[in-house]
């Protein structure tokens, strides 16, 4: 990532944008991989994300969501909010193709850009990616820690308060997911413990944003979206998954059986071809 470059975007309601640039791996023309991190992340680039996307021609473009990383705070900011922030980003770098890939909490915020700028997003993925709240206590079913999520039914302050004494429930990650972090996608763990410590607010308006209305309707995702999770996910349970196909127009599930919330972005190289092959006639998705 010698040619990296972060971008410094001003915003028209004021405030700025950080986007973390790969700059290598694509020609003019070509699709970008706009990468939606997780819940917390800087939005700095991953390694592991950058070399699937060198490795099939793409750029990746990497927002630090507002709240994150040098990118200013708007508490309450809704998943369409954010997303509008990152349309206006691509829009000011020149960007008129990409495709939206989101991890975890980076998931509703790539269909929400899939679903308001349709001319921007060619084909989307998620990752582990949290599904619309229902006002269900079933919705909460299967995760090992869901206290930050409930808090924030009770709105910022509430989310806040718990995250005063919260602590990180180990039981969270199987045991596929702590084998991931000794190698490359140990970076994702560096990065989340050092997001959650120097802007802790990021993850307090991403729960509040994924409880509440996301301002946009899966409805209206209209491009193709591969959903891929993991049947042993603690963090994002597998029903998250099916609810998301559930209610996208045209989407398919990819569930890897023995995969928790961080092994699933094993599956991330074969999710970059099919988004690579929705370019080609047949699109075909990946090989299970």
């Amino acid at each position: 990532m010698a040619h990296a470059v972060r971008h410094e975007i001003d915003l028209p309601e004021g405030g700025r944008a950080v986007v973390h640039d790969s700059g290598t791996g694509a020609a003019e023309a070509a699709p970008v991989l706009v990468w939606h991190h997780g819940s917390p992340q800087s939005g700095e680039l991953l390694p592991p994300v950058v070399d699937a996307a060198a490795a099939r021609g793409l750029r990746v473009l990497s927002p630090a969501r507002s709240g994150y990383g040098g990118s200013t705070r708007r508490s309450g900011r809704s998943v369409a909010d954010a997303a509008r922030v990152v349309g206006h980003a691509l829009d000011a770098l020149g960007i008129t193709a990409s495709y939206a890939v989101g991890a975890s909490g980076g998931g509703p915020h790539a269909l929400a850009l899939a679903a308001l700028r349709p001319d921007l997003v060619a084909g989307a993925v998620t990752l582990a990616g949290v599904a619309p709240y229902d006002g269900s206590d079933a919705w909460f079913a299967g995760m090992a820690d869901d206290g930050g999520l409930r808090s924030a039914l009770d709105g910022t302050e509430a989310r806040t308060r718990h995250a005063e004494t919260a602590e990180f429930d180990a039981s969270s990650f199987v045991a596929a997911d702590v084998a991931m972090f000794s190698g490359p996608w140990g970076a994702l763990g560096a990065d989340a413990g050092r997001a959650g410590e120097e802007w802790p607010a990021g993850i307090v308006d991403d729960d509040v944003a994924f409880v509440r209305p996301w301002g946009v309707e899966l409805a209206q995702v209209a491009t193709p979206v591969l959903v891929v999770q993991g049947g042993a996910d603690r963090v994002i349970p597998r029903h998250h998954g099916e609810l998301l196909v559930e209610a996208l127009p045209a989407a398919e599930l990819w569930l890897r059986p023995r995969d928790g919330h961080v092994s699933v972005l094993g599956a991330l190289p074969v999710a970059c071809d099919w988004l690579v092959d929705l370019a080609g006639e047949g699109r075909p998705g990946p090989q299970m």
